[in-house]
This record gives structure tokens, C-alpha cells and sequence, in this order.
């Protein structure tokens, strides 16, 4: 296995490729939904509004599925922003790999990179920076808990009573066990996507080092990850709509 480039910085260790990588993802959809946007024209529309008004279409069906849309449509924009960050995230290690040798103790920013120090004669650290950076733990946390403090947040402001009171039910001596289920949830999230992705990377990792054996396990395994990431983004954002639609709304239909 390769090594990530992680520096400390201020007591934190922080993965440069995960940085990095965040940061081609956010830039890539970006500029897709811009250039998606650029020339709007409903007579004559381009491929990519064409595409992107099915990615529209499917978000506010997949909000449909599990709330009432009219009580969804604020959640369009978040919804979108998901699917097409993780989608991208999870395709970006599937192309190609970035990797560098390192035979001595190496700095970035001021900062030795943790995998070179120490390194003596003879030894040497492989880093990877380029990576799908949904394969890295820490990120897919991170997006799970954005929509864990968004969901508790959104409950408490639009329908502060029937949130604190399923808390309760259906016995009040169940609330430790309610609460763990609220605690678990984006535990469920970080781990599902962080663990289907990072498998598909090592499996890559594995098939290449099969030679020109492994080239036609690779072609199918490619096409497979494609699969995989798309559905992984969908069971994330879908799973995000079905949490706010139970803590938002109220099960007879009322928002408060």
C-alpha cells in the first residue's frame, strides 16, 4: 500500500492529497455547472443542459421518494451539490494515479511529510496524490456530518416539537436507544461510501500489479467502479433526503 503525504500542522495531521483532491473535485463541478448554464436556450438546448436538467429531474425524484416535493424543493440545491461532488469524487482515482518516491526526509510548506521521517539508506515511502478522495475516511466523515448538524438543525427549527418527542417514543425509556440511532446514522454514511470506494481503489491497485494479465480485469472492473460510484452517490444522497424528511416533517403530513 502507498503512504498518504500527511504534515502537523498546529497538533493536526493534515492529508495533503485529500486537499488536494477536494479540491479538484469542487473545481470539476463547478465548472460543469457552469458551463451546463452558460447558454440556456429551451428551443434549442446544448448536451450538457440536456444533462443537466435530467441530474435536476432525478434529485427532486429522489426528494419526492421519501417528502412531500412541495416541502422538499428547498432541498434541490443540496441534493444536486451531493450527487454530482460525490459522483465525481468517487470516478477521480479510477483514470489514473499520481505517485512519488521518496528516499529521504522530505518538507512541504516548512512541514516534514510524516511517511518520510526517519528514513534512512536503502529505505524509501511511496505517496500517493491522486486518489477518489470519498476513499480517504476522513472526507467521507466530514460529509456525513454536515448532513448530521444540517438534519438535527433543520428538525429543531421546522418542527422542534415532533423532533424532541420521537426521541421518546414510542416508550420514554427508550430514548438512550433513540439517541444512539441519531448518533449511528452518519456513522452508517461516512463508513458505507468511504468503505465501498476505498476497496474498489486497492482491487485497482492489486489488478495492476497483475501485469498485462490483469488488462482485461481492469477494463471490466473500470466499468464496474462507474457503476458502483454513481450508486454510491445516489444511496448517500438519498439516505440525506430520508433523514431531514424525518426530522423535518411531521409524520401526519404537518411541518412545524
Amino acid at each position: 500500500m502507498h503512504d498518504a503525504p500527511i504534515i502537523n500542522l498546529g497538533g493536526f495531521n493534515l492529508d495533503l492529497s485529500a486537499v488536494l483532491m477536494l479540491f479538484v473535485s469542487g473545481t470539476l463541478v463547478f465548472l460543469l455547472c457552469i458551463l451546463a448554464t452558460r447558454r440556456l436556450s429551451v428551443e434549442n438546448p446544448g448536451k450538457l443542459q440536456n444533462f443537466m436538467e435530467w441530474v435536476v429531474e432525478f434529485v427532486q425524484g429522489i426528494i419526492g421518494s421519501t417528502m412531500d416535493l412541495k416541502k422538499g424543493k428547498p432541498y434541490v440545491s443540496l441534493g444536486l451539490t451531493l450527487i454530482l461532488f460525490i459522483f465525481i469524487s468517487n470516478l477521480l482515482g479510477l483514470p489514473m494515479g499520481f505517485i512519488t518516491e521518496a528516499h529521504k526526509p522530505e518538507m512541504i510548506f516548512g512541514h516534514v511529510i510524516e511517511a518520510t521521517r526517519g528514513l534512512a539508506n536503502g529505505e524509501h515511502a511511496e505517496l500517493l496524490w491522486w486518489k477518489s478522495p470519498t476513499a480517504d475516511v476522513s472526507v467521507t466523515a466530514g460529509l456525513a456530518l454536515v448532513v448530521f448538524f444540517l438534519m438535527n438543525y433543520l428538525g429543531l427549527k421546522n418542527n422542534r416539537k415532533h423532533y424532541l418527542k420521537h426521541y421518546v417514543e414510542p416508550f420514554p425509556l427508550l430514548l438512550p436507544l433513540n439517541i444512539i440511532e441519531n448518533l449511528a446514522k452518519p456513522v452508517a454514511l461516512a463508513i458505507r461510501l468511504y468503505a465501498n470506494i476505498f476497496a474498489g481503489e486497492v482491487l485497482i491497485t492489486v489488478i495492476l500489479k497483475l501485469g498485462l494479465v490483469g488488462i482485461p480485469f481492469m477494463a471490466a472492473w473500470q466499468g464496474f467502479s462507474v457503476f458502483v460510484g454513481a450508486l454510491q452517490a445516489y444511496i448517500f444522497t438519498i439516505l440525506t433526503m430520508v433523514y431531514i424528511g424525518q426530522m423535518t416533517i411531521h409524520e401526519e403530513g404537518e411541518s412545524h
